[in-house]
């Protein structure tokens, strides 16, 4: 069905040989409509004319058996034996390796195929196994190209990439053999080359990094870009090893003109706990060097592990620009911090759990996100599936009697090593910029998105509807231009992106640290691309290192090694140390210990224009407040971000203490940067009420979603002096709440009282799951229902919204609420506690019932509380009990006495019992309110406002302790190892809090209840 033609190592075969050729060439789909390649397309393209010639004669041959890459790869040797033919050097494991990336580059047409075959009974065999050996045997190249000629395209040009590629390795083994063994290895030859295996992206014409292996067994590295960069990092090792002494090891290079040769580095254990040490006090120094050079992608990958050496075995991304700097200043100073050289842990999260990408990192396990695998793989039902894959453990851990080191077990080494190296470079400050200058002209690559974007995206384009006409691949790959959005040097970069994914490759773009300048992966140039050179921006870095910078990322690392993956526990953990001293609690003491806690949580700030700790210094005037926190993602995974607008963990939480501490002391220092915090919230709200996916993402939950905001807006605005424009975000916020619950105007307009209890419930079209989440048995998790995240934190903090803004708002917010309340009506709440559980949503009906009078709702949450059995915690041996607020007796307790005037059920509570428990237990080490010692005092503090006889003397107890641990320690966080962290509900802003709490009851509302005075 095809003309032959003589084939050409060349991008394209001249025009006099195919000007014959018919305008409808079966290979004209293939080709992209647009106007550059078109200009050259007059001639028949390369890659059509060796799969014409490489298919058109297939021999008939068995498929021995194997895998089903192998079996894909038979189907497809006429190409694979092509493409060998062209060079006598080419051995085995060029065309095995070969095969099985056109096997899976072609998986997903080819099982199309293997199904539609066996629709059509054109199958052979009796078993499914045989019937896949079938097709692999009868498919013909040809005729499944002339179907999908982008196919034909791909697998044709990684062909004569390959063969490209593969001649100029042993090309330049040949010309560089002397140089090499004298440089690389001792000088003495290792033998004949006996394999090559290719690793990593690929980009400039599928060329990739090479290891050759030779007869005696030693290895090295060839890398098919400049590696000048990796000589000149050598040398600043060299230097910087003089200054410190870690003696730091980088693997040897020889430089040739457009690539080089790398030694290669093997992995070893580690001989004892001593090297282990020695490791992360190495990798600190190695980080205070990255740090200081705005190196990046330093993840596991590109780290190995040699004893006690922490070796980079890759540097291309040395001298990073920054762009798209954030507008947030927490946002922006993370973006430069430690946690950009992806050293530190870099945890990837998604259904399927968590996973460490960075260098210390690199843990055994899946993916947390969607994969491809195929199920019944090489039989005739093989089909694709999408679910957790696993990660390739790389060698980047240090390895003790066959285990890897646990990372944050050394967080104390590490730092010291960090300290160690960053203090050195401040003293000889003008020798680290005089070397770096050295850097300038180096070409170093710029990445300007993850790669994990362009694998995604050359992955998914081999669909085999975007394989029948170029357009349609066009149109996946144009995704980035949205992704781009209005990013002008990235915006720049896609059709070279594009053009890149064409060919193949991941992207490739540099750049040099003296230029504005990028280059292309072809060489092209791009002028003024970034906004200033990125040597510049790294001469500015080390002119302003010094110890408060220092401080500051011993912070991020500390936090970053705390939030590694791990089981997060909702319950109170350990007891101070019985050495603790007890001090007064009289109202002043705390006042003053709640103002210490206040100028701590100002010292961390950040702040727009100006930089760390501005607060400290009164350093505060109209600009945008934020912090740096760490920050519960999904209840699962602990993270170091930028605080998000959330009451439990962000920055509506920290301006409500800062607030509240302003009102008591009357210190504009304190309201000053409250107001400014909440600067976000209007902008966020806009962005909500555009886009109510967003909001409804966000939810509706009284500390996690927009019923926390709204709270926090209510209380802020009051302290502040009924200040009228956060009235005004309120209102909006109340409306955003709506939206985010995904409410019809009609459910609130109407009155609409929904459905009976035990009813099903149906949401509005496309407006959020939570009609889902009830239908089908009615059952609904703690995160639907719930105070932190669902329906019932919106109800509670709707009606402190009323309370605390009558009016308008006020009447609105009750609506909205009544809403919400009936959805809890209709639901059959399970679990246990006042967070996520029966008590809190028991608690929030009766609250309803209370300003709403519908005693439905009364007679449904008086059932949810004696259902609840969090109670019990107070029959557990106290060693083992959980006090906690989240999910333990103290929750429990408030969710029963936490109303003025609730009438509790006297056989169900047993209130003595509950405060004899409470008394009893030790107090805890971790102080914060969610599932500390303030969470534990905060329902003692309330039965003792509720006249309980005994519990003033057991509150005044405890909150002496507390002050007493105070002084001692500091304010010990409920954050992964009491990192220190500015939060409500597990940080400093709910220790101050509830510090106030103690001294002054009657003015400062609980914010555990989403009380208002």
């Amino acid at each position: 069905m095809w003309g032959t033609t003589a084939v050409c190592d060349v991008d394209r075969v001249p025009p006099s040989v195919t000007r014959r050729a018919p305008t409808t060439a079966w290979w004209a789909a293939g080709v992209r409509t647009v106007h550059r390649e078109q200009q050259v397309s007059h001639g028949r393209p390369a890659w059509a004319a060796f799969t014409e010639r490489a298919c058109a004669h297939v021999p008939p041959g068995r498929f021995p058996g194997g895998t089903w890459e192998e079996g894909f790869a038979f189907a497809l040797r006429p190409l694979v034996r092509a493409a060998t033919a062209r060079d006598r050097r080419f051995r085995d494991d060029f065309a095995r390796d070969l095969g099985l990336r056109l096997a899976r580059t072609a998986a997903r047409t080819l099982v199309v195929e293997l199904h539609r075959w066996r629709l059509d009974g054109r199958l052979r065999g009796l078993t499914s196994r045989d019937r896949f050996a079938s097709f692999v045997e009868d498919l013909r190249p040809a005729r499944l190209f002339a179907e999908y000629p982008v196919l034909a395209r791909l697998l044709g040009q990684t062909c004569l990439q390959a063969v490209r590629a593969h001649r100029e390795v042993l090309d330049h083994l040949a010309d560089d053999r002397v140089a090499l063994v004298a440089a690389l290895m001792g000088g003495r030859d290792p033998g004949p080359l006996v394999g090559v295996s290719t690793s990593g992206d690929r980009h400039g014409g599928g060329r990739a990094v090479a290891v050759l292996t030779f007869a005696d067994g030693r290895k090295v590295v060839h890398r098919p870009r400049p590696v000048e960069q990796h000589a000149l990092f050598a040398d600043l090792l060299d230097w910087y090893g003089g200054r410190t002494g870690l003696d730091l090891r980088v693997p040897p290079v020889l430089v040739r003109p457009g690539y080089g040769w790398v030694a290669f580095t093997e992995g070893a254990p580690c001989a004892d706990v001593t090297d282990l040490d020695r490791f992360y006090h190495r990798l600190g120094g190695l980080l205070a060097l990255l740090h200081a050079v705005d190196a990046t992608d330093a993840h596991y990958e590109n780290l190995i592990a040699c004893g006690d050496q922490p070796v980079l075995v890759d540097v291309e991304t040395l001298f990073q620009p920054t762009t798209g700097v954030p507008a947030d200043p927490a946002a922006r100073a993370l973006a430069r911090s430690v946690q950009r050289t992806a050293v530190l842990p870099s945890v990837l999260l998604g259904e399927h759990g968590a996973q460490d990408v960075g260098g210390v990192g690199g843990d055994a396990g899946d993916h947390p996100g969607d994969g491809v695998r195929w199920v019944d793989a090489g039989t005739d039902r093989m089909r694709l599936e999408r679910g957790p894959v696993p990660v390739v453990v790389a060698g980047n851990r240090p390895v003790l009697d066959g285990r890897p080191a646990e990372p944050a077990e050394h967080t104390g080494a590490l730092l010291a090593g960090f300290r160690l190296g960053y203090d050195a470079l401040c003293s000889w400050r003008e020798e680290l910029l005089e070397r770096v200058r050295g850097f300038a002209g180096a070409p170093v690559r710029y990445v300007p998105r993850s790669t994990r974007v362009y694998a995604e995206l050359l992955d998914e384009s081999t669909h085999p509807d975007a394989l029948r006409r170029a357009p349609e691949r066009d149109l996946a790959l144009e995704l980035l231009r949205e992704e781009s959005g209005d990013d002008r040097a990235l915006r720049a970069l896609v059709p070279h992106e594009v053009a890149d994914l064409w060919a193949g490759d991941v992207p490739l773009f540099t750049t040099r640290p003296e230029s504005v300048d990028v280059w292309t992966s072809v060489g092209e140039r791009l002028p003024g691309v970034l906004d200033e050179p990125v040597l510049a921006a790294v001469e500015r870095k080390i002119a302003g290192l010094d110890e408060v910078d220092r401080h500051d990322q011993e912070w991020v690392i500390a936090a970053a090694l705390a939030c590694r993956p791990a089981e997060v526990a909702h319950r109170t953990g350990g007891a101070l140390r019985s050495s603790v001293g007890s001090a007064v609690p009289d109202p002043r003491r705390l006042l003053v210990a709640a103002c210490g806690v206040a100028d701590e949580v100002l010292a961390r700030s950040l702040v727009e224009g100006c930089g760390s700790g501005s607060g400290s210094v009164g350093g505060f005037g109209g600009g945008r407040v934020n912090w740096i926190g760490l920050e519960l993602v999904e209840d699962r995974h602990w993270a170091v971000a930028p605080m998000g607008a959330g009451l439990s963990n962000g920055y509506t939480g920290v301006a409500l203490f800062l607030a509240q501490v302003g009102a008591l002391t009357g210190a504009s220092r304190y309201t000053g940067p409250a107001r400014e915090a909440l600067a976000p919230v209007p902008g966020l709200l806009a962005r909500f009420e555009a886009d109510p996916e967003l909001a409804l993402a966000v939810g509706v939950g009284g500390f996690h979603g927009m019923g926390g905001i709204c709270y926090a807006l209510a209380r802020v605005g009051r302290l502040l002096g009924d200040d009228p424009e956060i009235a005004g975000w309120l209102a909006s916020a109340v409306r955003v709440l709506g939206i985010a619950a995904g409410i019809e105007p009609w459910e609130v307009e109407r009155g609409n009282r929904g459905p009976a209890r035990g009813g099903r419930v149906q949401g509005g079209p496309g407006r959020g799951s939570w009609g889902s989440a009830v239908a089908g048995g009615g059952v609904v998790g703690g995160g639907v229902a719930g105070v932190v995240e669902g329906w019932a934190g919106g109800v509670a903090a709707l009606v402190a919204v009323a309370e605390a803004a009558g009016g308008a708002v006020g009447a609105e917010a009750l609506r909205v609420a009544r809403v919400l309340a009936e959805r809890l009506l209709a639901a059959d709440v399970r679990g246990d506690g006042f967070a996520r559980g029966r008590a809190g949503v028991g608690w929030a009906l009766l609250r309803y019932a209370r300003a709403a009078g519908d005693e439905r709702c009364a007679v449904a949450g008086r059932a949810l509380l004696r259902a609840d059995r969090a109670l019990r915690q107070r029959l557990v041996d106290v060693r083992e009990a959980d006090h906690s607020w989240c999910s333990g007796l103290s929750g429990a307790l408030l969710a029963h006495t936490g109303q003025v005037g609730q009438a509790a059920d006297a056989h169900t509570l047993h209130v003595d019992r509950c405060l004899n428990a409470l008394a009893v237990h030790e107090p805890l080490r971790d102080l914060s309110l969610c599932h500390g010692e303030l969470g534990v005092v905060e329902a003692v503090a309330v039965l003792a406002e509720r006249g309980h006889d005994r519990a003033e003397a057991t509150r005044s107890r405890r909150a002496g302790v507390l002050l007493g641990a105070l002084e001692q320690g500091g304010a010990r966080c409920g954050t992964p190892g009491g990192v220190p962290s500015a939060g409500l509900l597990t940080g400093l802003a709910g220790i101050g809090y509830g510090l106030l709490r103690l001294g002054f009851p009657t003015s400062v509302p609980s914010a555990l209840l989403l009380e208002n005075r």
